[in-house]
Order: structure tokens, then C-alpha cells, then sequence
């Protein structure tokens, strides 16, 4: 297995060398992000030949964590608690107040 630098970070490589997803033309990261954001549905082909079809979407003000955040924070609570004490040391005159649309 070898490590790969991607935008800085090392990461382990798990897939064969063929797969050299880095040089490949046309690739572009973050290509469905927001379809992905907006909703998506999954069609699960069973073995007896029936389709079930689930749909997902991210609730309103849900937040997507990268897996090295979400170790640290592994549920609503301790992030709202981290942020909470973030929003405490910032300085009044920094804080930006949301505007009602």
C-alpha cells in the first residue's frame, strides 16, 4: 500500500495502482456535491429480483463532518458544545449577527 499527498494532507492508498484517480482526465472532486445536498434516492436490486427504493435527504441545518473532525465529535451535542465555546472567546464586536430575510 502507498501513501498519496492529496491538497496537502497523506492519506493511505488502499486501491491497486491501476486506479490512479489523481492523474485521471475529466475527474473533478466534489463533482456531486450538491445534488448530494439536495437530496438522493438508492434503488437496492434485491436477489429475488424485486426493487426497493429509499430516498434521502439532509434535514434543514444538518452539517456533513470529514471523518477526521467526526472522531473528535461523534454526535450533536459535543459539536454544539465545541462551537458554544468558540462563540464565548470571540470578542462582541467580531460577532456576526444573522439578518432576518
Amino acid at each position: 500500500m502507498k501513501k498519496i499527498e492529496f491538497k496537502g494532507k497523506v492519506e493511505q492508498e488502499d486501491m491497486k495502482s491501476e486506479y490512479d484517480f489523481l492523474n485521471m482526465k475529466g475527474s473533478v472532486r466534489g463533482k456531486y456535491y450538491k445534488a448530494y445536498r439536495a437530496g438522493h434516492k438508492v434503488e437496492i436490486n434485491k436477489a429475488d429480483g424485486t426493487t426497493s427504493v429509499q430516498y434521502f435527504k439532509l434535514v434543514e441545518g444538518a452539517v456533513m463532518l470529514e471523518p477526521d473532525v467526526k472522531k473528535y465529535f461523534p454526535n450533536s451535542e459535543s459539536v454544539n458544545k465545541a462551537l458554544r465555546s468558540l462563540i464565548a472567546i470571540i470578542p462582541s464586536k467580531r460577532r456576526i449577527v444573522a439578518h432576518p430575510k
